[in-house]
This record gives C-alpha cells, structure tokens and sequence, in this order.
C-alpha cells in the first residue's frame, strides 16, 4: 500500500521541482528592487553590447544624415543672375511686438496685394490676434498686453492713412506722423518700421490691372505726394474724360502715354524725389529710367521682405522666416486669374514688355533675390537640423555611458541572486 502510494506521490513532486527551477531560471527574483530592463530585441540579436548598441546607433544617425542631405540635394540648383552678399540673403528680423517695432506694407496695384493683406491680419498666429468685426474690412491689431498701439501699418489695419496705394516716396515721409496722428504711445524715433511689399510678373500685373481698370477701376483719389505736394494736371494728366474709363480696350489702354499701369512696380518702389517727381522736364527720360530703376532695386533689396505672386508657399516660407512668426492656414497659389485668361498674342505682349521695360528688369532683379534667398534659408534650415541631431547624438551618447555601468553592475547582481537560490536548493 505504501509503495503503491509512493509510486504516485513521486511524479507530481518532481514534476513540480521541475517547473520551480524553470520559473527561477527564466524570471529571477528582484527582491527590493525593480528588476533590471531588458536590453532590446535588436541589442539581443546583437549582444546587447554598448558597442553593438553604439553601431546600431551611428547606423541609423547615418541614415537620418543621408534623408536630409538627399532632401537638400532636392532642391532646385539655382543659377544666379545677380550676385548678393550674404547679409543681403540672410533676412531676419527681431520684430518685438510688445515693443514698438510696425510692419509697413506697401500695397502695390494688382499684385496680389488684397490677399497677402488679409493673411497678415487674419492667418498669422498670434498671442493676441487682430480684433476683425465682421462686414468692415478693418481690424484692430493691437500689440499684447493691452496697449492700443499697432504693430501693422496696411490697409486692413491702419486704412489708407497715407493715401489710397501710398508709394514708397508717399509712405517714407507719411508713416511716422500717421503714427503720431494716431495717438500712438512712443516717439517716433523709438519705432522701428519694417517695410514689406509683393511684386508681380509685369505682363500679368499689367492685364490685371487693365481688366480692373475696365469695369470702373480709376485710383483717381491717390495722392502721388511728392515733396510735399501732388503733381499738377499737367504732370500727370489722366487718360480718360469723365468719370471712369469703363470699357475701355487693351489697345486704347496701351496707346495712353501717361498711363501709370506702365512700369508701376518701378515707379511705386522708387524714390521719386531722385527725378523730380512727376515733373519730366526735370532731366533726361533715359538718366531719368536709370535712377528709377536702380532706386527701386536698392529700396526693394533693403526691404524686410518682398514676396512674388507667382511663389505663394515660398513667400509664405520667407515671411515666417524673417520675422519669426508663424500662419494658421497655408498660402494657396492661384493659376487660373483674370490676366491668364486674356488670350493675347506674342506681338501684344512684346508690346507690354517694351512699355513696361523697367518693370521687367526689376522683377528679373527680384526673381533672381526671392529664389537666392529662399534657397539660401533652406540650406540654412538643413544645415541646423544636423548640428542639432549631432548634438543631440553626443548627449545620448553621454547619457548611455553613464548608464551601461549602472546595467552591468545590475546584471551582476542578478546572477549572484540566481546562483544564491540554487545553492539554496
């Protein structure tokens, strides 16, 4: 009987010290501690190793270098036409909101202007947003913390308080007594204003300009302040009689000598007190188209920024960049307008380059900077990107060697802890 009992009594004993030893084998004992971390399943693989784990890691820091080096290889290789300095590329701006820093935006005629505005007084992501009321094309950009002052001089924000499309000439002599008018705190020697315009394809802009003009469009309430006062009739006559020139055709519009759609973008970026203002008797039409012009391109390149319409994600990019500030929704490019739906042919618009030959060498000039400086700031970007993760490499680097000794010296004592329960066994 009892050996019959034995006989039964035996199995499930040893099979029960079987699975003892197989439990205390795979899951040791952490008595008062937390039991050591597992190494991962790749380390494992590997051994585990800090030299293994270093390899792994320099591999895939490796791979991350090869994507964004790849990602600037990406870009475009610019030719340039002209060639800048380095500052001249490097755009960045310390806008001080709460202090008493203005951007001034100078709104250029059919030039995507009305957009770009309204993203600068409803998209821009800001600690105390522009007050917009809803029907009035206003808003109250304020500066945070309560001070009534404005930080954003345009037509969305201020109105035309230097004149209906007030041009560089108008908005350099005006901005810092409209500030004053205002009641704004602060001398005007205190603030720092910050100029930014949009510039278009001179073909476009032109058509564009020409469409508006021909249902109704006139600006005929501009000021063209110069030197303290407007040009007289016979400085800048009009090219219509009456009250508008609705209907006008493109060859009509085209034939107007005086028209101020011809080379508009020059005209609105120079300083016309260089030539006399709007007095053309004042010297030579050719040193006069020199001055002109070479003044819009140092006024344009000694702004904060300038933006193309043609490069509606790029402007945004550059704006974000200089001035450190960030839009709620992107920029949407536009292709189909109502100057890419005029069908002109290649004699019109040869026609419209030659009348507007400066605007053309300008926006050449301005093409040639925007790309120069966006692909500069891209570089930049890519360049910063990988110190920075090879910074952050050294510190985990750092990190991991103060670690591994603590690990070893855990699975030390994790052995003797497993040796200690079989001698006791």
């Amino acid at each position: 009987m009892d050996e019959r009992f034995n006989r039964w009594l035996l199995p499930p004993l040893l099979a029960l010290l079987f699975l003892l030893i197989v439990y205390q084998y795979v899951s040791p004992a952490c008595p008062g501690a937390a039991c050591p971390r597992r190494p991962p399943a790749s380390a494992a693989r590997r051994g585990g190793g800090p030299a293994e784990r270093e390899e792994e890691e320099a591999a895939a820091a490796g791979a991350a270098e090869e994507e964004e080096e790849a990602a600037a290889a990406a870009l475009p290789r610019l030719v340039a036409k002209f060639p800048f300095a380095r500052g001249e590329l490097c755009r960045r701006v310390r806008f001080d909101m709460r202090g008493r820093d203005v951007i001034v935006f100078l709104h250029i005629q059919k030039t995507g202007g009305t957009t770009f505005g309204r993203h600068l007084v409803r998209n821009i992501r800001l600690e105390q947003p522009c007050y917009c009321r809803a029907g009035q094309k206003k808003c109250a950009c304020h500066r945070p913390g309560g001070d009534k002052d404005t930080w954003l001089f345009s037509r969305f924000s201020t109105g035309w308080s230097c004149g209906l499309h007030a041009d560089w000439t108008e908005l350099t002599s005006c901005v810092p007594a409209a500030m004053e008018r205002r009641g704004c705190a602060g001398n005007r020697t205190l603030r720092n204003f910050y100029y930014i315009t949009m510039l278009r394809d001179p073909v476009s802009r032109y058509l564009s300009e020409w469409k508006h003009v021909q249902r109704g469009a006139t600006w005929k309430t501009s000021l063209h302040m110069c030197d303290g006062r407007s040009p007289t009739p016979d400085e800048l006559p009009t090219c219509y009689e009456g009250d508008d020139w609705s209907g006008v055709s493109l060859q009509e519009f085209m034939d107007c000598s005086y028209n101020l759609a011809n080379n508009r973008q020059v005209r609105m970026l120079a300083d016309l007190s260089l030539v006399g203002c709007y007095n053309l008797t004042f010297m030579n039409e050719s040193e006069r188209n020199m001055i002109l012009l070479q003044s819009a391109k140092n006024n344009l390149k000694n702004m904060a920024f300038f933006g193309l319409t043609e490069f509606q994600r790029k402007t945004q990019y550059l704006f974000e960049r200089t001035f450190n500030l960030k839009f709620i929704s992107p920029f949407t490019q536009f292709n189909v307008t109502r100057a890419s739906n005029v069908d002109i042919g290649e004699d019109v618009r040869q026609r419209i380059e030659e009348l507007n030959f400066l605007d053309v060498q300008l926006y050449e000039y301005a093409k040639d900077l925007f790309l120069q400086r966006f692909q500069y700031s891209k570089q930049e970007e890519h360049q910063k990107n990988r110190l920075k993760r090879r910074e952050e490499r050294r510190l985990l680097r750092e990190q991991r060697a103060h670690q591994w000794p603590r690990e070893e010296a855990a699975e030390v004592a994790v052995t003797e802890d497993y040796n200690s329960q079989v001698a006791r066994w």
